[in-house]
């Protein structure tokens, strides 16, 4: 019999969720680097160099990866022959209290993103809890523990579908992964959970997440199994659909596939797909009744080198100057560097302002879009000189449904998130002769470095979901959605499809 303290358990809780929050996965840095080379699309290089780049700054720093510190999930697998020595927590309640501590901690404060009573008024809890776990009774005398931080970008791109029986898994993938937009912030992994039952097959999705990027060395050796031969087909599939980083179109959407599977009834054929982002944040480790679990980091020396070299013909603008006139040359595809002031915005905000507006209110207080930019984010508390934590962009399509009042009623001239937006609002942006700009998802760090001075403006009560002013230089965008309504999103990928089709088949020759 195995004594475990209660109190380790929750120390490598929290040690395990600050070490996810600023260390990148080796192997996932690895993979990312290795298609980094290969890139042919320069969008896509530079999109991944920002994403190199940030990741070596988030473990310099000890700062979060990604300004969305995710959801934790936590896979607890106790032995049988495992006992605590107390009896006084649950241990959803250890995993929860060790979470608390994490997100709470004062040198590197984590975003908390987590809302109860999420049918109705959706109020933040504070401290990123309840987590979600997953607990297994298994043989031995050990526990193991899989934690993960999932940000909601990638989340909400989770597919699931009941297929037939003799229904191909691989055409699946193929039909319904560009049906998820480009919110999941590839190059990623996607999980694929398969049998079981429905609510089964996505918690095997989940978990499969967990294991190590291989899909390299699984190809070299040559794949003997189903669903090793299932990994590589929809892998080589996913990536000839060019879609990718960040969605502008490239050869590498996906750097790895993962699969878990279990026996299911046999008119049944569950299948749960859920992605990972560039923010992929995940740890693994055991508690034998020694004390708490200790990670190793990895070394600095381990990330690459890697530069983000400007482009002769990049723009820089002052955006306390701008006009809408001087933005209607910009061009689907250019790299603009902003300076000057903006105001943020989420989902929240933009509900409260659609309110306001129908209750006969004009903008609150202190707030004016005239020819300004508004910028999709919800930063990480800032520490020490820090003008702001991590501050990357969140998923433009969920603005989407306030996009057209936005550009009709308060003056803005341009928004900035992260992937595509929806017909409709590309066919707003044209209208009202506005852009759309896209930060890299996945490079929260490196672009809140870029901001000097933030204040809250409006809304202060909505947490990280509060109106900022933010003053930044030389922040790096790439005009996505033009005043024309050409969008790079749809151009980006439908060129290096054909061009991938092209280089298969010169190799086949």
């Amino acid at each position: 019999m195995t004594i475990i303290r209660q109190q380790d358990f929750i120390d490598s809780i929290e040690d395990a969720l600050q070490f996810i929050s600023y260390y990148h996965p080796l192997d996932y840095v690895k993979a990312v680097e290795k298609a980094y080379d290969k890139e042919q699309s320069q969008a896509a290089k530079d999109a991944m160099a920002q994403i190199l780049i940030n990741s070596r700054m988030s473990a310099e720093g000890k700062r979060p990866i990604c300004q969305d510190t995710g959801i934790v999930t936590c896979f607890v697998k106790i032995g049988m022959q495992v006992q605590w020595d107390k009896t006084d927590m649950t241990v959803q309640e250890m995993v929860d209290e060790g979470t608390r501590r994490a997100y709470l901690n004062a040198d590197n404060p984590l975003r908390a993103s987590i809302v109860a009573d999420p049918a109705g008024t959706r109020k933040n809890t504070k401290d990123n809890t309840p987590a979600v776990v997953h607990i297994d009774m298994v043989a031995g005398d050990k526990i193991e523990v899989m934690i993960a931080a999932k940000g909601g970008g990638s989340e909400n791109k989770s597919k699931m579908v009941m297929l037939n029986p003799s229904d191909d898994i691989a055409d699946w993938v193929v039909k319904t992964l560009p049906t998820m937009g480009a919110g999941w912030c590839p190059p990623g992994m996607l999980g694929i959970g398969i049998g079981g039952t429905a609510e089964k097959a996505a918690v095997l999705a989940k978990e499969s997440l967990m294991d190590p990027v291989d899909i390299h060395e699984l190809i070299e050796r040559g794949p003997e199994t189903t669903e090793e031969k299932l990994r590589v087909d929809i892998f080589n599939k996913v990536n000839a659909l060019g879609i990718g980083a960040q969605g502008l179109g490239g050869l590498t959407t996906v750097v790895d596939i993962k699969i878990k599977s279990l026996p299911t009834h046999a008119a049944s054929k569950p299948i749960a797909m859920i992605p990972n982002c560039a923010a992929t944040r995940h740890a693994h480790f055991y508690l034998d009744g020694s004390g708490p679990a200790e990670l190793k980091a990895p070394k600095l020396e381990d990330w690459p080198q890697v530069t983000w070299e400007l482009s002769k013909d990049t723009r820089r603008v002052n955006m306390d100057e701008l006009t809408k006139e001087d933005i209607l040359d910009w061009k689907v595809g250019e790299t603009v560097l902003l300076s000057g002031k903006m105001l943020t915005g989420r989902d929240a905000a933009h509900k409260r302002i659609q309110t306001m507006f129908e209750n006969g209110e004009g903008l609150p207080e202190g707030v004016d879009l005239t020819n300004k930019f508004i910028y999709y984010v919800g930063p990480v508390d800032a520490i020490g000189d820090e003008a702001v934590g991590p501050a990357g962009p969140t998923t433009a399509t969920r603005m989407d449904k306030f996009t057209d009042m936005m550009l009709e009623k308060t003056g803005i001239i341009g928004t900035i998130g992260k992937a595509e937006r929806g017909p409709a609002t590309v066919q707003s942006i044209a209208k009202h002769k506005s852009v759309y700009l896209m930060a890299v998802g996945g490079a929260a760090y490196l672009v809140s470095k870029a901001i000097k001075k933030a204040k809250v403006v409006a809304f202060e009560d909505l947490g990280m979901e509060a109106i900022y002013e933010f003053e930044v230089e030389d922040m790096p965008v790439t005009v996505a959605v033009d005043s024309s309504g050409a969008n790079a999103h749809e151009t980006g990928p439908a060129i290096w499809k054909a061009k991938i089709e092209e280089i298969d088949q010169a190799l086949s020759k």
